[in-house]
């Protein structure tokens, strides 16, 4: 049975979800067509820049995201405060980079004289744009509308592109939420199209590899704060070098099983967490595979249940 969107995304049980999004029937519609050998693997990077540019307009923080051929992982951080934080005129100018503005709405931008009547249509129509800087389900939408709009263009033809709904998982804590990240971030090399987290293209890892080299923070990125930040809005509740520890284990070890040493000082944020690696490690790999919806901790599960008001829920204990 279906579950509305709104009792599978409610930022007030948690603000972490992990998004997936296919195509229709699962073809390879971003990658090499298996029939002609056509390729459309630019789709990816179509895919790609598309995520970029919406994390800079929406209140939505990109934390991973991995575009394959047939399908693409995002996991996000929707960051109501910071869109309630905005300004009348932030909110407008980031909505107006990506929409056309209303007339009432360029007026109030002009400083015309409004009465008070245009003045509380103007508020109105601000306030509805507010709420949907920070609805995933809008973000969402215009992500998989454009690429689909983009790509029948292409191919001449019209249809649906995506399969009708994304599917998301509510990350209720941060065992969960680090599980997530690293199930995204290694889907290239969990499907055998990448030896390295740092040479998997199209993926949120290969941008924060790059910019660990380079020392330019990549903006379109949810940054790493540390664990200082567990309780707030302002960024990941990890740091990077121990997130990039722990990934690139990972990858080794899928790659070639049992291959890779645990550290002598081990994996610090794994020691934090009171997490052991081979385990937690089979547990990040199969998040996906029992279509569960809400993944965290057994005392989570319970709270979101009791918050939900039901009985039961699809949950993942991790």
């Amino acid at each position: 049975m279906t579950i509305a969107r709104s009792q599978q995304v409610d930022v007030s049980i948690t603000p972490y979800y992990h998004c997936v999004s296919r195509c229709v029937r699962r073809s390879f519609l971003c990658g090499v067509d298996s029939i002609t050998g056509k390729s459309y693997e630019h789709r990816q990077r179509w895919v790609e820049q598309r995520i970029q540019q919406l994390a800079v307009i929406y209140c939505i923080d990109v934390c991973s995201y991995a575009v394959m051929s047939n399908h693409y992982h995002l996991v996000v951080h929707i960051n109501r405060e910071k869109a309630l934080s905005l300004s009348n005129r932030e909110v407008i100018m980031r909505w107006s980079r990506e929409h056309q503005l209303h007339p009432l709405i360029v007026r109030y931008l002009s400083n015309d004289k409004l009465n008070k009547s245009s003045l509380d249509k103007c508020h109105e129509i601000i306030a509805c744009w507010r709420e949907r800087l920070f609805s995933l389900s809008w973000m969402m939408k215009e992500l998989n509308m454009s690429i689909a709009v983009k790509a029948n263009k292409e191919d001449d033809c019209t249809g649906h592109f995506w399969e009708g709904r994304y599917k998301s998982q509510a990350l209720l804590d941060e065992k969960a939420l680090l599980a997530a990240m690293t199930y995204v971030d290694l889907n290239p090399v969990r499907a055998g199209i990448a030896t390295t987290p740092e040479h998997s293209n199209h993926t949120s890892i290969k941008l924060r590899t790059l910019a660990v080299k380079t020392q330019v923070p990549e903006r379109c990125l949810f940054e790493f704060t540390g664990n200082q930040a567990a309780n707030s809005h302002q960024g990941l509740p990890f740091y990077l070098h121990d997130y990039l520890q722990w990934v690139d284990w990972v990858g080794k070890n899928i790659c070639k099983p049992n291959s890779a040493s645990i550290p002598s000082y081990e994996l610090g944020i794994l020691q934090r967490l009171g997490l052991e690696p081979h385990a937690f490690m089979s547990q990040c790999l199969a998040i996906e595979q029992r279509g569960r919806l809400w993944i965290g901790q057994k005392v989570q599960l319970t709270a979101a249940k009791s918050k939900l008001g039901k009985s039961r829920i699809c949950g993942l204990v991790i």
